[in-house]
């Protein structure tokens, strides 16, 4: 059952965040100025060229990294260290090989040493997952798609006020990953989770999100946000669709510092 939202509610908010990597010989912004507000229960995702600094956003919203200037605030309090409170997939999933689906599942709550008081939730996560049956599998017994399940129940049963996910569905093919934005989508309609998705894929981005964040190669800044009012489910072929596609790609060549390449016949 889906829980009730206060859609105006800010639940993160991204204030004039800059971050620069330097050592002996360079210095690199990887990110300049980001402001971003996500509002409790939307889907936004990230989108950009390779090194635009998506993931260097996500691991600060995450509290794996600090920026130089700027703050992050989740729920009015400032984001200084990582918390089970902002759940993080990572793009390969990062499973455990010698521990089983189950053991996987379990392994967050024993970090945080609520395993007993928590452990008869499990099942309900491998069910909301759709993996019942291979409770006892090893992660090198089930499919890649299903790994990635197995890492988002991970990071839901720690009850993350945001689940961020780091390209879980890059390394899937075009099958899979259909069907695991499906399950991620149900996954939300069930617990009105806040989810935060990098991405390359722009049909993903769409498929999948309440507004998109692009932005520009690096130094990373937003260039735009834009919202995507198509009710779900969505028909990837139609009219709609199309055309916020074609919207899409063209905001990408704007934001674009690469010139448009001559050709010449």
């Amino acid at each position: 059952m889906s829980l009730p939202v206060n859609e105006n509610e800010i639940i993160l908010s991204v204030s004039g965040v800059h971050r620069t990597y330097s050592d002996e010989d360079d210095s690199v912004d990887a990110l300049v100025d980001i402001n971003l507000d996500i509002k409790r229960g939307e889907f936004i995702s990230v989108i950009g060229a390779s090194g635009c600094g998506k993931t260097t956003l996500l691991r600060l919203i995450a509290g794996l990294d600090t920026p130089q200037q700027g703050e992050l605030r989740l729920n009015g309090e400032k984001i200084t260290s990582a918390s089970p409170e902002r759940g993080y997939v990572f793009q390969q999933g990062g499973l455990f090989n010698w521990l089983t689906v189950e053991q996987n599942i379990a392994s967050g709550l024993k970090a945080r040493h609520v395993f007993k008081q928590n452990r008869n939730r499990i099942p309900q996560y491998i069910d909301m997952v759709g993996l019942s049956g291979f409770e006892k599998a090893y992660p090198h017994q089930i499919s890649g798609g299903m790994a990635q399940r197995v890492a988002i129940a991970r990071a839901l049963i720690n009850d993350p006020k945001v689940l961020l996910l780091d390209e879980p569905m890059g390394a899937l093919d075009n099958f899979t990953r259909a069907d695991l934005q499906d399950k991620i989508l149900e996954i939300r309609a069930n617990t009105n989770a806040t989810m935060i998705l990098v991405t390359h894929d722009v049909d993903e981005a769409l498929y999948l999100s309440d507004r998109v964040v692009i932005m520009t190669p690096r130094p990373g800044r937003i260039s735009e946000i834009i919202d995507i009012n198509i009710p779900h489910p969505r028909n990837r072929n139609g009219y709609e669709f199309t055309e916020l596609r074609k919207k899409l790609l063209e905001k990408f060549h704007l934001a674009s510092e690469q010139p448009e390449p001559d050709y010449v016949i």
